[in-house]
Formats: structure tokens, sequence, C-alpha cells
């Protein structure tokens, strides 16, 4: 995991492709993911309504929310999963957008304007760097972006494009993130022989049965100096 390392004062934190708001929902909460397994997978959870589970899912969040929250905004093409974040508490605010096909509409633009931290978690399979540009050309302070991306993909015409911005990207070389399991061994099959494919080694990664990922850092190099990627990341 990477560890919070943050200036005085509120923080904005970005997420792209949030989903249903669980980044947040671990950032800000006292809460595992393994608490939010065993959250959505009750008896409970799977008799509700969509509203009573609003309603459910609002209490619950609310009862483990961290004392300093920092702020967060979602953005991610899928309105549905966007509105529920938003509704439950989640998301200070969300934006069901794709800046693939479109520039960023005129209240992310506002909202963006003080972010400090681009996450993306697996999504970055689905960026090009247009996403990324668009949203640094929203920010008035300096910005890191952290992308955890699948080991199946390159991430390098990303990290060009922040270069530019005054952003250098570190590679976490220490260890990998599972994501997910498998859905099929055809699927397993394509991500081995990807990961292959890019120099890496799938053995006890890929081959266990999960898709893995690598986080990337890019900063300025002051910060990179100042605060080294060894003392923000934790092993998984």
């Amino acid at each position: 995991m990477l560890t919070a390392c943050r200036p005085a004062g509120p923080v904005t934190v970005l997420d792209l492709c949030c989903s249903y708001g669980i980044n947040a929902a671990l950032l800000n909460h006292d809460l595992t993911l393994a608490d939010l397994y065993a959250h959505y997978t009750s008896p409970q959870a799977t008799e509700l309504t969509t509203a009573e589970l609003i309603e459910w899912d609002r209490a619950y969040y609310a009862a483990h929310r961290r004392p300093d929250p920092a702020r967060v905004l979602g953005l991610d093409a899928a309105p549905h999963a966007v509105s529920y974040a938003h509704a439950v508490g989640l998301l200070d605010e969300g934006f069901a957008e794709n800046l693939e096909t479109a520039p960023p509409s005129p209240a992310l633009r506002q909202a963006a304007r003080h972010t400090r931290l681009i996450t993306v978690t697996g999504g970055a399979s689905f960026l090009s760097p247009l996403t990324f540009e668009l949203l640094l050309d929203c920010a008035h302070n300096p910005v890191w972006v952290a992308a955890f991306v699948l080991r199946t993909i390159s991430y390098r015409r990303i990290a060009e494009c922040l270069e530019p911005y005054g952003l250098s990207t570190e590679r976490a070389a220490t260890h990998t993130f599972p994501q997910r399991r498998f859905t099929s061994l055809q699927e397993q099959q394509y991500a081995i022989d990807a990961v292959t494919a890019a120099g890496e080694d799938p053995q006890a990664r890929e081959t266990h049965g999960y898709f893995h990922t690598t986080l990337y850092l890019s900063r300025s190099a002051t910060d990179a100096v100042q605060t080294p990627l060894t003392a923000l990341v934790q092993a998984p």
C-alpha cells in the first residue's frame, strides 16, 4: 500500500476510474478490504433494495469515518457507480465523464483545480495520456500521480506525457500488488504470456491466479528526493 504523505491543510484526491468509490472507502474510513468484502457479502446486504442499501451504506461509512478525511473527487464513465458512491458519502463530488472522448466539463475543471493527488488502480488499461493531460491542465497546484498498473500493459506513454508537467515517474520495484482473481484459465494464460513478453516473471504472481499491478508514482524531483518511494510503500 501507499502510505499517506499529506501537506498541511485539507488534501484533494482525484480518483480516476473510481467506480463505486472503494478507494475512497479505504482512504477515509477505518476499514480494510476484508471488511468491505464481509459487508457486501453479508445476508443483510443481499436482501436490500438499492434505496435501502444507500441508507445502510451511508450509516456504515459515517460510523467508520476517519477524523481527518481527504476530499475525494471521483471520475468514471459509469454514471450509476459514480452517483452511488456520491450518495453514500464516499465521494465529495462525482463526475460521470469520459475524458478520452470529450473535454472535462466546467464543473469538473472547477473541482479539479485544487487536486494534489491523482490515483488510478487498474484503470490505466483504459486510459491514454489525454486523460492525464486534461486533468493536469486543470490543476493549480503541484500534483502527484499514483497509478497501480496491471503488469500486462505498459505505462511508458503515460509516464512520458507527465514529464512536461515536471513529474518524474518512479516504479516500486520491490514487490507487486494483487488486483483480482482471474475469471478463467484463458484469462490467466493471457496474463502470463503478456507479463512474460514484457520481460517480467509471472511466477508466484500471475501463476498463482491473480492479476498483479505495479505501482508507479509521478511527482517533482524535489519531492522524490525529500521523501523516497521506499519510505512510502508498504508490502501488501
